[in-house]
């Protein structure tokens, strides 16, 4: 692995904590030697991993479309910045740059994206880990919801185990370079 693509708020949210988690997220990165993919803005838990990351002399790579540069959002100090026609080739050129994804607390932006990408799992479009950094608790919804929907029969055993979550950045970095794919199953 090379780079990790990390999907987060562009808001800080309501506690430090997310913060935090997004500089230990960071931290973890670098020492692992891993670079930074992102969505190229300096505001909220976006800007703390991209900082922090920074900070300890690690590689951060920004994808953002041309309207967000526009309105001034963009991180002006990154290794390096991609600016896209739009959200589709944004997500597109992330996936493409990087080696796994990990989803740190976000909105409806964090959601679609961690989705899409999980979705491209399960369909064996790639075959890169998926995972979730749960600070403080904030997926632990989430997870029960994929929980149930794994025990109503539509999300698949060996696509619901496709999604790691943890509450250790580096532990969560571990499971990644353990990480396997499952074999493909024909749909019936």
């Amino acid at each position: 692995m090379k780079n990790i693509c990390v999907y987060c708020g562009s808001s800080s949210g309501s506690r430090v904590e997310y913060a935090e988690g997004a500089r230990a997220l960071a931290q973890a990165l670098v020492a692992n030697q891993l670079g930074l993919v992102y969505g190229g803005s300096n505001l909220g838990l976006m800007g703390a991993v991209a900082e922090e990351v920074l900070r300890l002399g690690g590689r951060a790579v920004g994808v953002i479309p041309q309207t967000l540069v526009t309105k001034e959002l963009a991180h002006p100090a990154l290794t390096e910045l991609y600016v896209t026609r739009d959200m589709h080739e944004r997500k597109a050129m992330m996936a493409e740059l990087s080696d796994g994804f990990i989803a740190l607390p976000g909105g409806l932006g964090t959601f679609e994206e961690l989705f899409e990408i999980l979705t491209w799992a399960q369909l064996s479009f790639h075959h890169k880990p998926v995972g979730i950094l749960n600070v403080n608790g904030y997926y632990d919804g989430l997870l029960s919801f994929l929980d149930h929907a794994h025990a109503e029969a539509f999300i698949r055993p060996q696509h619901r185990n496709m999604l790691m979550a943890h509450t250790d950045a580096s532990k969560l970095l571990a499971a990644f370079k353990e990480y396997e794919a499952p074999a493909v199953v024909k749909w019936v």
